[in-house]
């Protein structure tokens, strides 16, 4: 999933979609998921973020809520 990330945030921009990954260093203190993707605009009928334990996790779960607001990510 890493691997495919960058492509996946640039699509999205391309969409009109704002995106971005982000690692939470106090949330890794705290040991609450660090990692989380936010989205909003373009096709997003409203803003929604993910969170997860690693980025892979994160991702996935973004992908799933992406597929479930109607955008359907290529890769």
């Amino acid at each position: 999933m890493e691997d495919v990330t960058l492509l996946i945030l640039e699509w999205l921009g391309e969409q009109g979609v704002n995106a971005m990954i982000r690692v939470d260093a106090e949330r890794v203190r705290d040991r609450r998921p660090p990692w989380t993707f936010a989205a909003s605009g373009g096709p997003l009928s409203q803003p929604f973020r993910a969170d997860g334990a690693s980025a892979e996790q994160c991702m996935g779960r973004a992908l799933i809520q992406l597929r479930d607001a109607g955008v359907i990510v290529p890769f």
